[in-house]
């Protein structure tokens, strides 16, 4: 499976690069594009001071160019979005294919005092359900916002489902470089399967913060290693990853296994 990760910084209206980057990773045979968080709309502090009319604008712009570019390049791409329902605002991540389009709404929101996206965005709270799965080619990927990586429950929910890639959109900021890194090894080890991971680039700044979204999108192995990273510019990073490197690994280790032996008990 051959799969890509572009690092871009937030792009608004503008669809130039996108229509750039894409043609590019066709040409190089790429199935899978992930993007990250607050690259098709504004950053989430920035999204406070807009109307929901112009969200909405925004998004079916967005969503319309999407829908043309995986139409025209046979490509599936991974987006998150800022929807607008009925008037309420909703944070999704959208799976555009060559013939259908279908929404993940994102279940666990950051509900910090400097950053409450539980309180803005009006998406739904209720009991953790599996997160939107799909198979490109036979490869089976899970998709699930960069937040929800650190709940156990999220796992759960995908732990007996073949999974061979998790596609993770993150909008990482201010000291968490090594700690992420070291969350996503773990979580690809643990569970045997790999990760992508695509984090923004760029700045935001307000009166008492200085969000710098650092970039370092990467690939994690189902062995828990590093196989691909970038740094904090704009880039396009192409991956490989192989169905049989995650059999391997699920059969050398032995996790699922111990836990099915004591389930038939």
């Amino acid at each position: 499976m051959r799969a890509a990760v572009l690092q871009l910084s937030a792009q608004g209206m503008s669809s130039t690069k996108l229509y750039n980057y894409i043609r590019i990773a066709s040409k190089q045979g790429v199935k899978v594009l992930l993007l990250g968080e607050y690259i098709l709309n504004p950053f989430f502090k920035e999204l406070q001071n807009l109307s929901s009319s112009m969200i909405q604008e925004q998004a079916e712009h967005q969503i319309k160019v999407l829908k043309e570019l995986a139409n025209s390049y046979k490509m599936t791409i991974i987006a998150p979005l800022v929807i607008v329902k009925k008037g309420k605002i909703y944070k999704t991540v959208a799976k555009f294919s060559p013939t259908s389009t279908a929404y993940y709404q994102q279940q666990l929101l950051i509900n910090y005092p400097h950053w409450n996206e539980e309180k803005f965005f009006a998406n739904e709270q209720k009991a953790i359900e599996a997160p939107l799965m799909f198979k490109v080619d036979g490869f089976k990927f899970a998709l699930m916002s960069g937040f929800e990586l650190h709940f156990d429950e999220m796992f759960t929910q995908i732990s007996s489902k073949g999974v061979d890639c998790i596609l993770l959109p993150s909008v990482s900021t201010f000291d968490s470089y090594e700690r992420w890194k070291t969350v996503i090894l773990s979580r690809a080890f643990t569970h045997n399967c790999y990760i992508l991971r695509a984090n923004r680039i760029g700045e935001y700044a307000d009166k008492e913060h200085n969000w710098n979204f650092y970039g370092d999108s990467l690939l994690a192995s189902p062995n828990g290693e590093l196989l691909e990273h970038l740094g904090n510019k704009e880039e396009l990073m192409i991956v490989d990853m192989s169905h049989s490197e995650v059999l391997h690994a699920r059969k050398s280790w032995g996790f699922k296994e111990m836990i099915q032996r004591r389930d038939s008990l």
